[in-house]
């Protein structure tokens, strides 16, 4: 007698229990988007239309070295290949750290800081994945933004995505407004449907993006403004960090998915987690036009740290800490005299 197949209800009950045992935070969500994934759906509410389905080898077989990734603490997101930032497809792997939601509120602050400025040039230090300055790119009219890394690597990963969202630097896709589904290649769209956000404001964008290799604010050279924006006398409008902020004292507190799978160089900030920030506000000392503001995002410790330092930077007016959509602060503001 042919033995009875698996279906798609059975395997995600087992997968969540095995991940409830695996210590992964979210089981039964995890299970949901990994096994709606691994069978080609087009979102993971499919799976509720889908619970009876028997399921092949071949099926079970790919779920299984998925299933077995994740339950060694491996990112959902390095698995699924990608995440959503602002609606944006954004590639995930181990040369940068994996968008979080709460930074997202960088973008929309950004844009109530160049509220009436037209053509805003705009400079992120530390862009990672590229995800902050591809929405800042796609979401604020006439944006041309400078995205800059230490990495190479990193910065390899940063354009593949903004080339997927229709802002490659070579291309003419950087003078059309592109929307951030239509954009993408059809293999990376499953991440468009893992929540509900979309992206706001894009399709009335018409931004620039560009890249350059450097050390925080060594990076904007003369050369590099001019190619961002045609002119080398332009000045920054806002410029916008998401530096290393972790205390070097506090790895072993991290989730492993953290600890084992970002690169060290994008967690750790020295003893108490602000030295590059420190160092990118002192480098702003007469590179900054009055009125240029600087956005930071830092741990949920460090406002009141570096309000308390604010006179140390005497040509910048420290201008407020914020929190993120958690209630959890977040960031900090400043803007030059």
């Amino acid at each position: 007698m042919p033995q009875q197949q698996m279906t798609v209800l059975e395997i995600l009950n087992r997968t969540k229990v095995f991940f409830e045992k695996k210590g992964i935070p979210d089981a039964r969500l995890d299970a949901e988007y990994i096994i709606s994934y691994g069978l080609k759906m087009k979102n993971r509410m499919d799976l509720y239309l889908n619970f009876e389905k028997p399921l092949t080898p071949a099926e079970l077989d790919v779920l299984r070295t998925m299933v077995a990734r994740r339950a060694t603490r491996e990112p959902l997101q390095h698995i699924i290949g990608d995440t959503s930032f602002r609606g944006f497809i954004i590639k995930c792997d181990r040369r940068a750290l994996i968008p979080r939601p709460e930074t997202e509120s960088l973008v929309d602050m950004a844009a109530d800081c160049l509220k009436g400025i037209e053509n805003p040039f705009i400079v992120e230090i530390g862009t990672g994945t590229g995800a902050i300055s591809i929405a800042c790119a796609k979401e604020i009219a006439g944006a041309r933004v400078l995205a800059t890394d230490v990495s190479e690597d990193t910065l390899a990963l940063a354009r593949t995505n903004a080339e997927a969202n229709g802002l490659g630097e070579d291309s003419d896709a950087v003078k059309c407004a592109v929307s951030p589904t239509d954009a993408l290649p059809s293999s990376t769209k499953f991440a468009a449907h893992t929540d509900s956000q979309t992206a706001t404001n894009s399709t009335n964008a018409a931004g620039t993006l560009t890249f350059a290799q450097g050390d925080l604010l060594d990076a904007v050279t003369a050369d590099i403004i001019t190619k961002a924006t045609g002119n080398a006398s332009t000045k920054i409008d806002c410029l916008i960090a998401n530096l290393p902020y972790i205390p070097d004292g506090e790895k072993d507190k991290l989730q492993p998915e953290v600890a084992k799978y970002d690169p060290a160089l994008a967690l750790f900030g020295g003893a108490d987690g602000l030295d590059l920030v420190r160092k990118l506000l002192q480098q702003t000392e007469g590179k900054l036009k009055p009125g240029t503001s600087i956005l930071l995002e830092i741990g949920s410790e460090q406002g009141e740290m570096l309000k308390s330092e604010a006179a140390n930077y005497p040509w910048l007016e420290f201008t407020g800490i914020h929190k993120d959509f958690c209630n959890n602060v977040r960031f900090v503001s400043y803007k030059a005299k």
